[in-house]
């Protein structure tokens, strides 16, 4: 099986919920891809057309030697033009439109429609 794949099948609640609300693109219009590659990460949400990633975090992100991979890998992906944007679990669950408004005000700042 593919890492994506098996990143897809083990998702949280969290995840999947996220994906529930942005699959087929429904915040303006805008396609998001689940489990997808970047580099040589695998990011959990990418809009290739703002080229915006969106990264949902549990509780093992507050680790501190899980905070440092994070960083780098955020550095790395956005060394490759990416922007990088972290919800947490509680976030994602309680406040899911901060999302869309994170999507939204990204095709803001790009002049995008």
């Amino acid at each position: 099986m593919s890492r994506a794949r098996d990143l897809r099948q083990s998702a949280g609640l969290a995840e999947r919920r996220v994906w529930t609300r942005l699959r087929g693109g429904v915040v303006e219009g805008f396609k998001v891809r689940r489990q997808h590659g970047i580099g040589r990460w695998t990011v959990d949400f990418a809009c290739v057309a703002l080229r915006l990633v969106i990264e949902i975090d549990g509780g093992v992100h507050d680790r501190d030697d899980v905070v440092l991979r994070d960083h780098l890998r955020q550095t790395e992906i956005e060394a490759l033009g990416w922007t990088v944007i972290r919800f947490s679990n509680d976030v994602a669950l309680g406040e899911p439109w901060r999302i869309d408004d994170a999507i939204r005000g990204r095709a803001r700042i790009l002049g995008l429609p």
